[in-house]
């Protein structure tokens, strides 16, 4: 597919002051042989991630209709994820445990929000790509271990997956 004209996007928010990316890519292509995303990120966002509290000094930096009708919180709120449980951990583990791989402070969702906005970074883009197929088998279980009707079976972990832009109701 065709690339669009270079559109550099500058990030000003509590966790980044002065970084710049340029967009490479159309806005939306992000599939390819090794990353099927089931959900764009203003899916993820209407549906109920992160309870509700992602985003919410970044917003500028993605387009506003992602937001539009998003379930967005001012604290953190269980409530607002879209199967009403807490399920991720807090950013200081994912920094201990080296998830947080820069130039993206936030982790993964960020990554995935600034990809499918077109910015390509090879080498990041190859690491988080292979987190992505990791975190599969997440839906693995849910098929081996719950009904095929049975939406409320592990509720976080269909959350997890929903929150890696994998279907959750699998």
């Amino acid at each position: 597919m065709a690339s669009r004209s270079r559109v550099t996007v500058q990030v000003n928010d509590t966790f980044q002051k002065g970084y710049e990316y340029e967009l490479s890519a159309p806005i939306g292509e992000v599939k390819s042989e090794r990353f099927q995303p089931h959900l764009s990120p203003p899916e993820m966002l209407l549906m109920g991630v992160f309870e509700g509290k992602y985003c919410n000094d970044c917003q500028a930096e993605f387009p506003s209709e992602w937001f539009e009708k998003a379930k967005l919180s001012k604290v953190s709120d269980p409530n607002v994820n879209y199967f009403g449980v807490k399920s991720r951990q807090s950013l200081g583990i994912w920094r201990q445990r080296g998830w947080i791989i820069d130039p993206d402070p936030r982790g993964w969702f960020q990554w995935y929000c600034r990809y499918f906005l077109g910015r390509r970074l090879i080498a990041i883009d190859e690491l988080q790509i292979k987190r992505w197929r990791a975190f599969a088998r997440h839906a693995g279980q849910v098929r081996a271990n719950c009904e095929p009707a049975n939406v409320f079976c592990r509720p976080r972990q269909r959350q997890a997956l929903l929150q890696w832009a994998y279907d959750p109701l699998i």
